[in-house]
């Protein structure tokens, strides 16, 4: 059986220098936004995929020349490492702040470049061109499509007040009347204190929560018995 024949150095760098343009590209968006995953990191994610497929790559073909023929090793056992190990990665740029969580796509980022790499260091060069073009569109385009889509927003009133303040339905009863409405209720009795507090679980549209958070605070702090009045 005749042996595979190594890459030659033109093909490695046809496949790293797309790997760099894409994670180049790519990384340039998430900077713009000031993200922590940005320009450096995706480029050094995918090209560190494109040259470990790359290895891989090489290292079946050195296993089957000296096999002569009879071993075959899996090609996709460092891929999937590769893959496994981003995940951490990914994960660490996902934050949570509240009810808002951020770094979801920066992670998506993350990971779509390590497939691209992947791609690229494999030798599917039109593959990997065509997830580069999609990346582009959903990255750089979607946003201003986006601006267009009514978004639903979820946040938390906390509502502080004595217990012979005004009666916990017509707290939810004015919130509804306001347009915002309430999914979930808690409530918290301090006897001692003589005080009540509720926490109440909303939904909004995206675009009314400035104007909504004011009114709901400035309706809410107007009823008697109330001490405070917190929008999370």
């Amino acid at each position: 059986m005749n042996p595979v024949l190594p890459l030659d150095w033109k093909e490695v760098m046809i496949r790293v220098g797309f790997a760099m343009v894409a994670g180049l590209i790519l990384g340039l968006e998430r900077e713009s936004h000031g993200r922590a995953a940005g320009l450096k990191t995706t480029i050094l994610a995918c090209v560190a995929s494109c040259l470990a497929m790359i290895l891989s790559e090489d290292f079946y073909r050195e296993s089957f020349n000296q096999a002569a023929g009879m071993m075959r090793p899996d090609r996709a056992r460092l891929a999937a490492g590769i893959l496994t190990g981003i995940g951490f990665l990914g994960a660490g740029a996902i934050i949570r702040q509240g009810n808002l969580v951020r770094g979801v796509t920066t992670a998506a980022v993350l990971w779509f470049i390590t497939i691209l790499g992947l791609a690229f260091g494999s030798g599917h060069i039109s593959l990997g061109v065509m997830g580069t073009c999609i990346a582009i569109f959903a990255l750089f385009a979607l946003p201003h499509m986006e601006q267009h889509v009514k978004k639903d927003f979820y946040a938390t009133v906390t509502v502080t007040l004595g217990l012979d303040g005004i009666r916990d339905d017509e707290i939810r009863k004015r919130l509804e009347d306001l347009g915002v409405r309430v999914q979930r209720v808690y409530f918290d009795y301090d006897m001692t204190a003589a005080s009540r507090t509720l926490l109440l679980d909303v939904k909004l549209r995206r675009n009314d929560v400035f104007n909504l958070s004011r009114q709901v605070a400035e309706s809410l702090t107007a009823f008697p018995g109330v001490t405070r009045v917190k929008w999370d």
